[in-house]
């Protein structure tokens, strides 16, 4: 009688997988502009309901900033600049993870 070991092996390997750069589309707080336009800019700009808008604008206010939408550069890009085109101070940066 003879005793038969089968092995096997598995060997696993890990993927690094370089994600796209995220950004985030930043609005910032200022003394010129009401809640209501910060609102009414971010509806129809951005896509948000009333509530989320409101939200956003409560937080702008107490915070000082507020990332409102993040997403690909190219997409957030023309959002920053018809919201600049309001007069409401924002920017596009960059997610460092």
């Amino acid at each position: 009688m003879q005793n038969s070991t089968d092995t096997r092996f598995s060997e696993s390997t890990d993927v690094l997988a370089v994600p796209t750069s995220s950004c985030q589309l930043i609005v910032w707080n200022d003394d010129v502009n009401t809640f209501d336009w910060v609102i009414e800019t971010l509806m129809d700009i951005c896509g948000h309901s009333y509530e989320q808008a409101e939200q956003c604008a409560y937080i702008i206010h107490f915070k000082g900033k507020y990332a409102v939408k993040e997403g690909e550069y190219e997409e957030l890009k023309p959002m920053c600049d018809a919201i600049l085109d309001r007069g409401i101070n924002a920017t596009v940066d960059e997610v460092v993870s």
